[in-house]
């Protein structure tokens, strides 16, 4: 077939050592089937591949979904059909321009999946239950002229009674949702086969006001609408698929508007008892025909807001109602209601593909897929930084760890992620000193399933993935299975500076940090720094009077205790809210897409400040905490009628009893095993419960002479152990040839906990001055002493020095 190859391999008759190296390589990931007799010549190789059309794997939209195989399947049959050839095996060796070999190696074909920028993306891969509509939604991103304040109740507000279908017509009715206690079994491209239902009901003619609703596309969630009024409906929310709880984000359309009508929206099934729309935040509306006519996008409408506790009692748990009115500006319209701004898996996959296509930014912005979700979509993983001079330059380089979207209903995280991105990505000075001196790993989208489908809480387990991080089932939540081991091999690698999880928050304003309090008194409130720092940074976003520190038990198995407890001092969850801003020049305003993405920039900029070589700002944040602590301690102690002397002891009181709780959610307290293995334990048992164990009858009368010979010896036995009494001598001591099993264990997880936790020294390089307009400028500057060192990146000079900042993890 190729005897040119074949006249090739004759003459070869020397052992490759870099081929005989990549055979075990390839076997020990179990992807080199082949024998070592069958490996072709490295160069010959390269020349048939090079000759080779490159197959594309990817799924597209359209009329003909039906009729593509599964992607999962056709990679498994290319991949056998490369293992089956002599000529088709690995593409180790790279060349340079000049066809000469250049020994790098390179990661095998589909060990890791390399982000392509050419052909279409991959399609989303959603549960075989699940219909989804074939329209591509999308829409522009826009920014308000003017501040778009709180609703300001008037204690006049209407609140409905819950009449549901007895009284009502219902308009939408969603058939395709997995039943109470199914569990996620297959996905494919598009989700179910077949003729997609016609869901919304048949308008009679042009006169017909009937709105039409829709919501089988990305990270959409509406179960249900009953028209109970000429203009008033009745929305019930789908559920966390594979769940019977957590209805709190919505995102839903309707179609066939009346322009100059009031029309009243009840949303009749959230969970959370607390909501900020009790509070003045707004839902936000997107018109079609205002984006496509003026430009205008998302926009926070409403009128008499009410949120409150539905009187339908259904023995369950207890909902909650959201009602409002609002006015369409257009009729005909097509419009889209949501609880906020949505960012979708296809949305990030655009933006990602932006990178890859840019010949800068994908110079020092690596893509590559972490590890694919249940339902088989692609979990990215960027690895952003300068390349390095030398060696012993990028060995020396700390890491920083990124992640967002772990909870797919809080998309605010996805903004502030794409705000860091944007900066990071860009030729500001500060951002380049930061890829020289960084290591930064990004996980934009840790639960791509979970925002595909539109659950508020949960991957297609049907379990909060913010409660497993400590989780040994790879199969059941393999994104952050990966995500944590990815970190602990960077761990042992270098440093990790800052590690933060990017999440929203439904109950309270402004944007804050939860933290893990340190229990050593010589390094007491250093993890407080950097949320003092960016408080600073984003005086009129962030609240550092919201932050909190106390680790609480429910809490352990969360990506930041997790990552605290592995050795990163600085591990944060960031909650930035739905609603606005209670601070500064932004006081009572809801938050924009530019406010959260500015909150990246402010991430960035605070990292420089806390790696400053000159230390002011840093001792200065440490004196002020301890100012603030003393001051909430007095406070404490005069709630409690007592009087203390602080100036020797006030250090010796717990951190732990001073704070309060972090008042997070707790409606993922009750989340164990995934929902399939949660069922197959529930059968195991009841198996158990009715299958009674048998005893065993003696066949022979020398089988039960031997057992009664046994029961006496052990009486016999016994008996001699209780009356004669035990002497050890020296020797004897402590030993047995039985140990208790603690005395087998405790030391080795006391060794394990101790090894654990080794010190870390971060040294850190000046900060340049901002002079880029790439990245947004804070509106408020706190009053840092100026002590930025500015540096030409044309020379290439060597790094210089600098005093080393101590970075301490915890006993």
């Amino acid at each position: 077939m190729f005897p040119a190859l074949e006249t090739d391999l004759k003459q070869e008759t020397l052992p490759d050592p870099y081929e005989d190296f990549m055979h075990h390589h390839l076997q020990y990931y179990g992807y080199f089937k082949a024998q070592k007799s069958n490996l072709p010549n490295s160069a010959t190789h390269h020349r048939v591949w090079k000759t080779s059309p490159r197959y594309m794997l990817n799924g597209s939209f359209g009329e003909k979904d039906d009729l593509i195989s599964d992607t999962l399947e056709t990679e498994t049959f290319l991949y056998s059909l490369m293992l089956s050839s002599p000529l088709l095996r690995s593409r180790q060796l790279l060349y340079d321009d000049l066809d000469e070999v250049n020994p790098r190696l390179r990661e095998p074909r589909e060990l890791f999946s390399i982000f392509s920028s050419r052909g279409p993306l991959q399609a989303p891969r959603w549960p075989i239950e699940c219909e989804v509509i074939k329209e591509n939604i999308s829409h522009i991103e826009w920014v308000p002229p003017q501040p778009e304040y709180f609703y300001q109740p008037t204690g006049d507000e209407k609140v409905p009674e819950i009449v549901g279908e007895e009284q009502g017509t219902a308009v939408y009715q969603l058939d395709s949702v997995p039943t109470e206690g199914a569990y996620f079994t297959s996905s494919r491209i598009g989700g179910k086969r077949g003729i997609i239902k016609e869901l919304a009901v048949t308008l009679q003619g042009p006169e017909d006001n009937t709105l039409l609703f829709e919501s089988r596309f990305e990270s959409g969630n509406l179960q249900k609408a009953v028209r109970v009024g000429i203009y008033e409906y009745e929305l019930t929310l789908r559920t966390d698929l594979y769940t019977d709880k957590h209805t709190q984000w919505f995102y839903f359309r309707v179609q066939n508007t009346r322009k100059d009508v009031t029309y009243r929206f009840t949303i009749v099934n959230l969970l959370k008892p607390k909501s900020l729309y009790a509070v003045g935040m707004k839902p936000l509306m997107y018109s079609q025909l205002d984006a496509i006519t003026y430009n205008i996008g998302w926009r926070r409408e409403g009128q008499e807001i009410k949120y409150y506790k539905n009187t339908t009692d259904d023995g369950q748990q207890p909902l909650y109602c959201l009602t409002w009115t609002v006015q369409f500006p257009h009729d005909q319209d097509t419009c889209f209601f949501a609880h906020f701004y949505p960012y979708t898996y296809t949305d990030l996959q655009c933006y990602l593909l932006s990178i890859a296509n840019n010949p800068i930014q994908s110079q020092f912005c690596k893509l590559r897929a972490l590890c694919r979700s249940l339902a088989g979509n692609t979990v990215y993983l960027l690895t952003i930084t300068n390349p390095s001079r030398t060696p012993q330059e990028a060995a020396a380089k700390k890491a920083v760890v990124l992640s967002a979207r772990v909870h797919p209903g809080e998309s605010n995280g996805s903004w502030i992620m794409k705000g860091f991105l944007d900066f990071i990505l860009s030729n500001s000075p500060d951002a380049q000193l930061l890829r020289d001196i960084f290591v930064f790993k990004v996980i934009p989208m840790l639960n791509p399933d979970g925002v595909i489908v539109g659950n508020y809480r949960c991957s297609l387990a049907g379990r909060d993935l913010n409660r497993h991080y400590k989780t040994v089932l790879k199969d059941s939540f393999p994104c952050i299975w990966y995500a944590k081991n990815m970190i602990k091999r960077l761990l042992e690698e270098r440093e990790v500076l800052l590690y933060c999880d990017f999440h929203g928050h439904s109950r309270k304003n402004n944007i804050f940090l939860y933290g893990c309090n340190s229990n050593s008194r010589k390094h007491w409130l250093h993890e407080r720094v950097f949320p003092l720092m960016l408080s600073k940074n984003a005086p009129d976003k962030f609240s550092f009077d919201s932050c909190n520190f106390k680790v609480q038990k429910c809490k352990e198995g969360t990506g930041r205790v997790v990552m605290w407890r592995m050795g990163i001092i600085n591990s944060y969850t960031m909650e930035s809210t739905f609603g606005g801003s209670t601070l500064g020049s932004k006081r009572d305003t809801h938050f924009t897409v530019e406010d959260l993405k500015s909150l990246g920039y402010h991430v960035c900029d605070t990292i420089l400040d806390f790696c400053d070589p000159d230390q002011t700002k840093y001792t200065q944040c440490l004196q002020e905490l301890k100012e603030l602590l003393q001051q909430e301690i007095h406070k404490k102690l005069n709630n409690l009628g007592q009087d203390m002397d602080l100036e020797g002891s006030w250090s010796d009181i717990p951190l732990s009893d001073i704070e309060s709780s972090t008042s997070g959610s707790d409606s993922s307290l009750s989340d164990g095993l995934p929902a399939h293995l949660l069922n197959l334990a529930d059968e195991l048992n009841q198996k158990a419960m009715l299958k009674k164990p048998k005893k065993k009858r003696l066949q022979t009368r020398k089988q039960r002479n031997e057992q009664y010979q046994k029961n006496y010896l052990m009486r016999e036995l016994k008996l001699t152990e209780n009356n004669t009494p035990t002497q050890l001598s020296g020797r004897d001591k402590g030993t047995s040839l039985d140990p208790p099993l603690t005395s087998l264990v405790l030391p080795k997880n006391k060794d394990i906990t101790q090894s654990k936790k080794p010190g870390f020294t971060a040294s850190c390089s000046p900060k340049r001055s901002t002079n880029s307009s790439l990245g947004p400028a804070p509106d408020v500057k706190p009053n840092w002493p100026k002590t930025r060192y500015p540096a030409t990146r044309k020379d290439r000079t060597p790094m210089v020095a600098y005093p080393s900042l101590h970075i301490y993890t915890y006993p």
